[in-house]
C-alpha cells in the first residue's frame, strides 16, 4: 500500500511522483494493450461479414473507446489506492460520464452512417430517401439526448449545481412552469422532428415549393429544414411549417412528372400542323419517357387563343430540360413554318401609321 498523499501539504516527494507515474503509465499500457487485442477480435469479426456498417461502426468507435479505457483504467488505478490523494477521484468523477458520453455518441453516429452505407444497394431512389430521412432524424434525436444526458450528469458532480437542483425539487411545481414554459419551443421543436421522421411528408432529396420557392430538401433537423433552389440559395424553413401548413413535394412517390408549355397564338392558326410537329420533335428527345404528348387547346380569347404543350419526363431535371427544348424549338419552328400563328401587336402600329401618312 503506497503512503498516502496529503494534498493540503504542498511539499511533493520525489517518491510519490515516481510512484504516480509508474501507476499512471502501468494504467494507460494496460488499457491500450486490451483495447488493442479488442479491436483485433472486432477487425476479425468484420471481415467475415459482407455488411459495409461493421466496419464503419467499428472505425467510428474505436477511437472514443480507447480514451474512456483509459479513463476507466486511470479511475481503477486511483481506487486502488495506485494513486493517491481527492484529486483523481474528483477528476474521475467528471470525466467518466463525459467518456461515456462520447462512446455513446460516436456508436449512434457510426451506427447512422453504417445504415445508410448500407442503403446505398437499394435500387428505389423513393425508399432510399425515406430511409435516409428517418435515419437522419432519429439518429440525430439520439444524439441530442445523450448530449443533454451527459451534461446533465457532468454537472451534477458540482456542489452548487446539486444544490439548485435539490432546491428545485423542493419547490418542484413552481419549477416544473417555469422549465416547461422555457422548453415549449425545444419540445415543440422535437416532437415536430419526431413526427416529421415518422409520417415523412417530405424527405431529404425530395423537390419541394414552399413559399413559392422550389428547390431540394438539403436537411432536415428538428427546428429547420433547408431547401436549396436551382440559383444556390438556400432556404431555412421551420420544421413545423412543413406540419401546420401546405406545401407542394413533387417527388412524393417519384420523380415522373408531367409538365407544359404555354404558347398564344393568333385565333386564326390552324392548329393540326402544330400538334404534329411537337408530338414529332418530342419522340426525339432524350429526356422524353413515353408517358405524356398532348396538345390542346386551353383557352380562347378574342385576340389570341392558348394551346398547352403537355410532356412528360422520369425525372424532375429532365422534364425542365425538355420543357426548355421543346418551347425553344416550337417558337422557331412557328416562325419559320407558320409566321402569321405568331402575335404581332407591332404590326398593328405599323399599319396603323401607314394608313395615316396615306391619309395625310
Amino acid at each position: 500500500m503506497f503512503e498516502r498523499y496529503d494534498p493540503r501539504n504542498w511539499s511533493i516527494s520525489w517518491d510519490y511522483l515516481v510512484e504516480a507515474l509508474v501507476a499512471i503509465g502501468a494504467a494507460v499500457v494496460a488499457a491500450l494493450v486490451l483495447h488493442w487485442l479488442l479491436f483485433v477480435i472486432l477487425r476479425r469479426i468484420t471481415r467475415l461479414s459482407a455488411n459495409p456498417a461493421d466496419d464503419i461502426v467499428v472505425k467510428a468507435v474505436r477511437g472514443p473507446v480507447r480514451w474512456a479505457m483509459i479513463g476507466f483504467a486511470l479511475s481503477i488505478a486511483a481506487h486502488a489506492d495506485a494513486l493517491d490523494g481527492r484529486a483523481w477521484d474528483v477528476a474521475t468523477s467528471y470525466i467518466s460520464p463525459a467518456l461515456l458520453g462520447w462512446v455513446a455518441y460516436s456508436l449512434v453516429k457510426g451506427l447512422s452512417a453504417g445504415w445508410e452505407a448500407k442503403l446505398e444497394r437499394a435500387d428505389d431512389p423513393v425508399a432510399l430517401r425515406s430511409q435516409r430521412t428517418r435515419i437522419a432524424i432519429l439518429a440525430r434525436t439520439v444524439k441530442v439526448a445523450i448530449i443533454i444526458i451527459t451534461v446533465s450528469l457532468v454537472m451534477l458532480n458540482i456542489p452548487g449545481v446539486r444544490d439548485i437542483g435539490v432546491t428545485m425539487m423542493a419547490s418542484a411545481g413552481l419549477a416544473a412552469l417555469a422549465v416547461g414554459a422555457a422548453a415549449q419551443p425545444a419540445l415543440k421543436s422535437l416532437i415536430a422532428g419526431i413526427q416529421m421522421a415518422l409520417t415523412q411528408p417530405l424527405r431529404i432529396g425530395d423537390l419541394v415549393k414552399v413559399d413559392g420557392q422550389a428547390g431540394r430538401v438539403e436537411e432536415i433537423r428538428m427546428s429547420f429544414v433547408t431547401v436549396r433552389t436551382w440559383d444556390e440559395r438556400v432556404l431555412v424553413v421551420p420544421t413545423s411549417r412543413f406540419l401546420d401548413q401546405s406545401f407542394e413535394n413533387w417527388s412524393r412517390i417519384n420523380e415522373q412528372l408531367t409538365g407544359p408549355v404555354m404558347l398564344h397564338l393568333d385565333p386564326a392558326t390552324e392548329i393540326g400542323p402544330i400538334r404534329e410537329e411537337f408530338e414529332r420533335f418530342v419522340k426525339t428527345c432524350d429526356e422524353w419517357d413515353g408517358r405524356t404528348a398532348t396538345a390542346l387547346m386551353t383557352e380562347a380569347y378574342p385576340e389570341s387563343i392558348e394551346l398547352r404543350l403537355a410532356m412528360s419526363s422520369a425525372t424532375i431535371g429532365n422534364l425542365f430540360t425538355l420543357r426548355c427544348l421543346v418551347r425553344e424549338h416550337m417558337i422557331e419552328w412557328l416562325r419559320e413554318e407558320m409566321p402569321d400563328a405568331l402575335i404581332r401587336h407591332r404590326l398593328e402600329v405599323e399599319a396603323a401609321n401607314a394608313r395615316a401618312m396615306g391619309e395625310a
